[in-house]
């Protein structure tokens, strides 16, 4: 079962990069990444919002548009 993100932090460390997941609970976990592996987390967390961007900011076909 997944858990429930609480919360995070990106810090840089020396030439690397100290991710802390805190959960629900207050339970944290770090990680160490270089430049490379965050930047491809980046990437694919854009990349994921973008393909659920049109479902994520859709809105309920009954409202009415007030321009």
């Amino acid at each position: 079962m997944a858990k429930t993100l609480a919360g995070f932090t990106v810090s840089r460390s020396g030439e690397d990069y100290v991710i802390t997941i805190e959960e629900e609970g207050g339970e944290t976990q770090e990680y160490s990444a270089t430049y490379d592996q965050l930047d491809l987390i980046a990437d694919t967390v854009g990349e994921t919002l973008d393909a659920d961007e049109e479902d994520a900011l859709a809105v309920d076909g009954d409202v009415e548009d007030k321009d």
